[in-house]
């Protein structure tokens, strides 16, 4: 038998309408997004425990687009100051418009154990395109547009713009040299969506991206890493039409016809594998729809169209609204029709080929919104 506790929680003043609300098991931290798009940011909450929230150690002004936490694990390191054996560090990041949109703000908050709060860390980037500044955080150069949606791992998170129709993947790792109090930030790879995204997420390995009538699954693995011969720069020769691709830099479409993915050097990290790290290396790829050599899958929601009442009227496709991981390979859909799927994942990402299969739940209601707070029991 599973008891199950649940309380009541009166939200402090001026927390009259929130937006979303996070919560991070690993350190019980909780982020609540109130109705302006600023957020309040608690670490360590005993939820049980409370009859009404404190006033927030940590808030975070408007204008924000979206947030997510993520986990930083340290590798095996010889230094000190990053002890492979500590528990994980926790990572809140904020993203937001910078003047007038023209540029991505992303905002890091870091969890100090000792402490219990959170605080604003260096950030460490020079790949292109990304500059750190002290006052505000790190500036992404491509326009913010109309939304943006962020997801975050172990190690990893990801960034979708509606508007550039672009999903970046990023590495983030403790900077040992600075007794744990830096980040270093890596830009993985961009890849072009050729269709629109309607949910984002990154877990256990897998990068997956909800779309119309299916998800489409990358290996996190694959994506980072990539795929390497040793040799000095070359143009590939172009296949089917396609545009010739400078080795040292790719480029993945992530639906419809092929593309490319830009993928930037990772620094001191270039052609090194850690084990809870991050390497990354240049490759050059090419990727079809459903081109598993290029480490992505996608799978259909629904395989045979809806029947309406109206035969001329062409059925409304549904799509994948929001993914939640229930383990390492299984893996909740909600479709914008309210329908809930199961899809299941043949291997644990660390492969080239990625398969699996996707089944519509039974239920006598439909779903508006769902979410699933991951099991902390299992690594």
């Amino acid at each position: 038998m599973v008891v199950v506790q649940a309380s009541k929680i009166t939200l402090p003043n001026p927390c009259t309408s929130l937006s979303s609300i996070l919560f991070e098991p690993t350190s019980l931290s909780l982020a609540l997004t109130h109705s302006d798009s600023s957020l309040s940011l608690y670490p360590s909450l005993s939820l049980l425990s409370l009859s009404s929230l404190p006033s927030p150690q940590t808030l975070i002004p408007s204008p924000s687009s979206s947030s997510t936490f993520l986990l930083l694990q340290t590798a095996p390191h010889n230094n000190n100051h990053c002890n492979s054996k500590s528990a994980p560090r926790v990572l809140f990041l904020v993203s937001a418009p910078h003047r007038a949109g023209s540029q991505i703000l992303l905002r890091f908050y870091l969890l100090n154990h000792k402490t219990n709060a959170f605080f604003r860390p260096r950030v460490i980037c020079s790949q292109k395109d990304l500059r750190f500044e002290h006052q505000l955080g790190v500036l992404v150069n491509s326009k913010h547009g109309v939304s943006i949606k962020l997801s975050g791992s172990v190690n990893y998170f990801a960034m979708y713009s509606v508007s550039a129709a672009k999903v970046w993947v990023f590495a983030a790792k403790l900077d040992c040299s600075d007794d744990g109090d830096a980040v270093k930030l890596m830009r993985c790879a961009v890849i072009e969506c050729s269709r629109p995204v309607w949910s984002v997420t990154l877990s256990f390995g897998f990068l997956l991206l909800g779309e119309e009538n299916g998800v489409r699954v990358f290996s996190l693995r694959r994506i980072a890493k990539g795929r390497v011969k040793k040799g000095k720069n070359v143009y590939s020769k172009p296949t089917n039409g396609g545009d010739l691709v400078k080795r040292g830099g790719r480029r993945i479409s992530s639906g419809g016809g092929e593309g490319l993915v830009d993928l930037a050097c990772n620094g001191d990290l270039e052609g090194r594998i850690e084990k809870h790290g991050v390497a990354v290396k240049q490759t050059n790829v090419k990727l079809k729809h459903d081109d598993r050599d290029g480490g992505a899958y996608f799978v259909a929601l629904k395989q045979n169209d809806v029947e309406t009442k109206s035969m001329t009227r062409a059925a409304m496709p549904v799509k994948a609204i929001s993914i939640q991981a229930l383990s390492q390979r299984m893996f909740l859909i909600l479709d914008s029709g309210g329908d809930v799927h199961l899809l299941s994942l043949s291997n644990s990402g660390i492969g080239v080929d990625i398969t699996g299969r996707v089944r519509q739940l039974p239920h006598v209601m439909k779903v508006q919104n769902l979410a699933v707070l991951p099991d902390i029991s299992t690594t």
